[in-house]
């Protein structure tokens, strides 16, 4: 038998453990494990997520890594077709030594792994729209050591990626033909876990998630995650393509002396969230809620549960904590009386932003779906 290198050693390592980490149960992350009597209450029908595309499904989640085959795409410009053999990277602009490398060559780069959530910023804008969000072991290699192997030039600003996915834009009345990109700033792109991904939970990313290559920013919305990555140009002055400076902008309003002040921002750092995900009923009667909660990688402070419109209850938080992963939650509801009951829930970080209601001004006065991190109500039957 020929003995495996390091390399393949290490690999097979990061895979055993992705798998294993898809298959562990609650307990792995500080929960009691759901006894064998324990019946799973089903959220009402109006919430039920679409079957038409890859999402969680929050009823049935048990394990803290969601599944390859429950992680949600979303394609502004269609889904190209690259091969991997044939697939180049550049990496020009305001450098001093501009790179090309193939996926072999990024491969043979000091390899990292990043546990990061990774949310459409629309998601939860609507009741069918409420899981495209996923937490997934990223695997890849590091931005920041590829900038600075290629020498960041002192006019340097801002880094712009660009996918192999492609359309027909107009733009002042004129068609111009459009790779799909969006930028990152000279600081952001430089964190330290920001990556060139080529595996997701131990196996090659698949062609709508953005194979070869793409690009995993933890703590950001999954629109700042460039897929089927082509092009890494390093620019001296803002970057305005179409999904930063004229979609992907949410238009919110604050009252400021009396007056409406109407802002216009990027879509960016994730928002803090929550969502009730699984109730399960045990055989003493009482119900077990479970959730999530996740933000753009500040300390989650606490997250609170609300039934029927009661009290503010503080939930038990799990012990495995990531900067940049979910984090789940859980609460026991001794002697729930039957029938329809509302569930809900909210996050704090340690900031002190609080995951908004849908009366409140944050959301009120929002008129754009992205950055949808309102409190989710979901009904039960009991």
């Amino acid at each position: 038998m020929t003995p495996l290198s390091r390399r393949q050693m290490l690999s097979t390592s990061v895979a055993a453990v992705a798998v294993a980490m898809t298959q562990r149960p609650l307990t792995a992350f500080g929960f009691d494990a759901p006894s064998a009597d324990e019946e799973l209450i089903k959220f009402l029908p109006d919430q039920l997520v679409p079957k038409d595309r890859p999402m969680v499904k929050w009823d049935e989640l048990t394990s803290w890594i969601t599944p390859n085959d429950q992680l949600f795409n979303v394609a502004h410009y269609g889904y190209p077709e690259v091969n991997a053999v044939d697939w180049k990277l550049t990496l020009d602009g305001w450098v001093k030594r501009p790179l090309t490398l193939t996926l072999d060559d990024l491969k043979r780069r000091r390899r990292k792994t990043v546990t990061a959530t990774l949310e459409c910023s629309g998601n939860g804008s609507n009741p069918g729209f409420m899981g495209a969000v996923a937490n997934a072991r990223w695997a890849g290699t590091s931005l920041r050591s590829l900038l600075k192997d290629a020498g960041l030039h002192e006019r340097a600003r801002e880094v712009v990626f660009f996918g192999a996915d492609e359309k027909v834009e107009k733009v002042r009345e004129q068609d111009f033909e459009m790779k799909f990109s969006r930028a990152l700033s000279l600081d952001d792109a430089l964190a330290d876990d920001v990556i060139l991904c080529w595996e997701v939970n131990g196996e090659p990313l698949s062609a709508k998630n953005g194979a070869p290559v793409r690009l995993v920013v933890p703590g950001w919305f999954g629109i700042a995650w460039i897929k089927w990555l082509t092009r890494i140009e390093v620019q001296d002055r803002r970057f305005m393509s179409k999904y930063m400076g004229r979609e992907y902008v949410t238009i919110r309003g604050e009252e400021v002396e009396g007056e409406m002040l109407w802002r216009e921002t990027q879509v960016g750092p994730i928002a803090t969230k929550s969502i009730v995900a699984r109730v399960t009923k045990r055989a003493d009667g009482a119900l077990r809620i479970t959730g999530a909660a996740w933000t753009d990688g500040t300390r989650l402070d606490k997250v609170e549960l609300q039934i029927d419109d009661g009290r503010w209850i503080e939930v038990e938080l799990d012990r495995h904590r990531e900067e940049h992963a979910w984090t789940f939650w859980s609460h026991v509801w001794e002697n729930p009386p039957a029938g329809e009951h509302k569930l809900v829930s909210r996050a704090t970080d340690k900031h002190g932003r609080v995951q908004p209601a849908l009366t409140d001004a944050p959301i009120k006065n929002k008129r754009t779906y992205w950055e949808a991190n309102q409190q989710f109500p979901r009904k039960i039957r009991v």
